[in-house]
């Protein structure tokens, strides 16, 4: 199947121009959950480099609309790299070769002629919904088991009553920067989300804010994280070198030290 954007045009001397890129595209097809998926090649041609590698997808679903052909379903939102809607497996890593979310990565990352492999997040606990959008509710219910704190009603206090080391706001602020997109697991070789959950344990628990349900929180976030079916940390890396914010590995120690004291306190997961 061929698609294109838009045909060549004519330079002021009638020779045809050339203006974008020709690409192949094997993208990842599946009707609905239980329904057997397939990749599916197609060919686009004429890619400005400067297009996010979701409006080239655009440019893909709006030729395949006017062939009378089923768009490719993709999961996307604000599309500025804040709210963690979008996520693909582009040529075996997630969200393609730079550090970024799918919606900041661009066309020019990629050569005329090349291949494309477009495949959903790849977890059990992330099953696909249709093509390449996945189910990650798993996430919002871990952070629904202990993401949360205490907020006592009244006046609020005084916004400097409380001091906080600079050390412990600068890494809170970077465990929050968190966005929640998943490629933390879809890299990892066990689908662990022990980055995502230790972000968001974290983030709280180096704040005065968070003290309160500190033990609580990391037990009952761990224990979800579990009964989600996410695998197991071995540490390999992976997470922190495809998160799109750069989270740093030393999160998770933090819930390890974090988690080991709760248990040594006596907190267990509620029932």
């Amino acid at each position: 199947m061929t698609i294109t954007e838009a045909g060549p045009h004519s330079t002021p001397g009638g020779t045809p121009e050339k203006r974008g890129m020709n690409l192949t595209l094997r993208v990842w097809r599946q009707q609905g959950p239980t329904a057997k998926g397939k990749m599916v090649t197609y060919k686009v041609t004429d890619i400005s480099p400067d297009m996010s590698f979701l409006e080239m997808l655009d440019v893909l679903n709006e030729q395949l609309i006017m062939q009378g052909d089923d768009p490719v379903a993709f999961d996307h939102d604000c599309r500025e790299g804040i709210c963690g809607m979008c996520g693909l497996m582009i040529n075996g890593q997630a969200h393609g070769p730079q550090q970024t979310t799918t919606c900041q990565l661009h066309m020019r990352s990629f050569s005329d002629g090349d291949s494309i492999d477009i495949e959903p997040w790849r977890a059990s606990a992330f099953p696909v919904i249709k093509d390449l959008a996945v189910d990650r509710r798993a996430f919002d219910r871990i952070i629904q088991a202990g993401g949360y704190i205490s907020v006592p009603t009244g006046t609020a206090p005084e916004a400097h009553s409380t001091p906080v080391p600079k050390k412990d706001s600068d890494n809170a602020f970077d465990a929050a920067t968190c966005i929640g997109c998943g490629a933390c697991v879809a890299a990892c070789p066990n689908a662990s989300s022990m980055l995502f959950t230790a972000a968001k344990v974290t983030h709280l628990g180096l704040l005065p804010q968070g003290q309160p349900e500190r033990n609580d929180r990391v037990v009952n976030m761990v224990h979800q994280q579990d009964l989600e079916g996410f695998g197991g940390c071995t540490n390999i890396g992976e997470c922190s070198a495809a998160c799109p914010k750069g989270i740093s590995m030393e999160t998770i120690s933090r819930l390890n030290h974090d988690l080991l004291g709760a248990l040594r306190a006596g907190a267990r997961p509620k029932s």
